[in-house]
């Protein structure tokens, strides 16, 4: 079968319907259990008739997947596993991606269907975990090795830190309003009537931020899963950027040569090609520090990197064997030189500013989101909008509080939730638009003494705290299976 410019196999050519649909089947489900949450208030105080509101929600998040930028679909991706990101058309790369979206989807449907707030980053983070330490289990290796600690950490921080910022945030949010805005109305349940027109349209303000943000954000992360299954399977169209320049080759070159005497300085042994392939893995599995060898292993890559490109024009001038194997090198010195400045290794302000001007150039290969991708992750996650909110605007609207949530609080919450959204956006990190929204709407509930239902707050505590653990235990357990399958019954590598 002939697609993207690539002959497949009939076999594979289903295997990669069946991922792809797996990944749009995520952000669909994303859709109706997340997005709900940015529709939650326009529904409750009536200030859009459902389907009004969740096709806005859509269509704002259809934008802000459109604008993305991919920073945080390749901040997930970096939590996955190094081997596992090089070789994703192994064995072991397709059982990593089918075991993470299904788990994924797993437990997002059953916290759905029990209207219960929860995490698709939590979940999707915990899948991977399970993911990385099955696979280290299996290889032989050391237990967790499998795992980006580093950036698990980065990533752990902020879906545990925004939730707090929610709380806080839209709970003193509310009270500098009733400091400034002197209208009762805004401080009314609603009553079974649309608010005045300035209250509706402050609330269709909010719900279209958090849309959009969440498009921005959350939509991301199904993204970058989709173009690892499409790498794997397809590497001649997809290893690298189809819409590269040639002169973004021969800068590639220039820069890779510039930085030779630069790189020599920190160690001047050289490497073979297969040593310092394993040289850059390993520093990227562990949390130790950068040795005299990883920067050898920097430089000897780096100018094979300028000899192998020196000349050409565009990609298709390689091989596709060649085309994977130069996605592996530029994505280990894209990921090395990253991890070297985030350790304050390069002290030298010219140099970081060199080295950091090469990763980009080296990154923009591998770490880019096709527009086409964009597209269809977009359009999943606004029909699934469509489908699914009655359950999680109930719980947002009637189940946190002991009282029914006012406009105001609807409001605070959703500016708080949108603003904390569309800053971790900008710096790449996954946020949990569940966490801030919930957060949020129980903070103004704090704040304005209307009491806290503990059978809900339960609840919800229960699913962000088993959220965890079950997604690891599910992507190890699905992981392994697939593993076993495809490696001892379909006969793959």
């Amino acid at each position: 079968m002939h697609i993207f410019g690539q002959t497949i196999p009939f076999a594979t050519a289903i295997a990669l319907l069946a991922a792809l649909g797996l990944a749009l089947g995520f952000e669909f489900v994303n859709g109706f259990h997340d997005t709900a949450n940015a529709v939650a208030t326009v529904i409750y105080t009536h200030s859009l008739k459902p389907v009004y509101a969740v096709v806005w929600s859509g269509m704002w998040n259809l934008i802000g997947v459109l604008v993305s930028t991919g920073l945080v679909a390749y901040s997930i991706v970096s939590l996955l596993p190094v081997e596992l990101v090089l070789n994703v058309g192994s064995s072991a790369g397709f059982a990593m991606v089918f075991s993470l979206l299904i788990s994924a989807i797993i437990w997002n449907v059953g916290t759905w269907y029990l209207g219960l707030p929860a995490s698709s980053s939590h979940t999707l983070v915990g899948s991977i975990m399970g993911v990385g330490l099955a696979n280290s289990l299996l290889a032989g290796r050391v237990f967790g090795e499998g795992v980006n600690w580093a950036k698990a950490r980065e990533v752990f921080t902020t879906l545990l830190v925004s939730p707090v910022l929610g709380f806080f945030g839209a709970a003193l949010l509310l009270l500098l309003l009733k400091a400034i805005v002197k209208k009762p109305e805004l401080y009314k349940s609603p009553e079974g009537q649309p608010p005045p027109l300035w209250i509706r349209s402050l609330l269709i303000f909010t719900c279209t931020g958090v849309s959009y943000f969440h498009g921005s954000n959350d939509g991301q992360k199904g993204m970058g899963l989709i173009v690892l299954i499409l790498v794997g399977i397809l590497p001649g169209a997809f290893a690298l950027n189809p819409a590269v320049q040639p002169a973004d080759i021969q800068n590639i070159v220039m820069q890779s040569r510039q930085l030779e005497p630069i790189l020599a300085k920190h160690s001047p042994d050289v490497l073979t090609t297969q040593d310092a392939t394993d040289e850059m893995s390993s520093y990227l599995k562990t949390t130790g520090k950068a040795s005299d060898k990883t920067w050898a292993a920097l430089a000897g890559r780096s100018r094979e990197v300028a000899i192998e490109l020196d000349g050409k024009s565009n990609f298709d001038d390689l091989t596709i064997e060649q085309r994977k194997g130069f996605r592996s090198d530029i994505y280990l010195l894209g990921e090395t030189i990253a991890k070297l400045n985030k350790q304050h290794k390069i002290t030298d302000p010219a140099e970081e500013k060199e080295l950091t001007a090469y990763q980009t150039s080296l990154q923009a290969q591998t770490k880019y989101i096709p527009t086409w991708v964009k597209f269809a992750v977009a359009i999943a996650l606004g029909l699934g909008t469509m489908i699914g909110w009655k359950r999680i605007v109930v719980t947002v609207g009637e189940k946190i509080g002991k009282e029914h949530l006012t406009y105001a609080q609807g409001a605070s919450a959703e500016l708080v939730a949108m603003t904390t959204i569309a800053l971790a956006d900008n710096f790449g990190l996954p946020v949990s638009t569940t966490h801030v929204l919930s957060s949020g709407i129980a903070g103004t509930m704090f704040a304005n003494r209307s009491g806290l239902q503990a059978d809900t707050l339960r609840n919800i505590l229960l699913a962000w705290v088993l959220t965890l653990p079950i997604c690891v235990i599910l992507g190890a357990g699905i992981f392994s299976g697939f593993l076993f399958l495809l490696l001892h019954v379909f006969g793959m590598n």
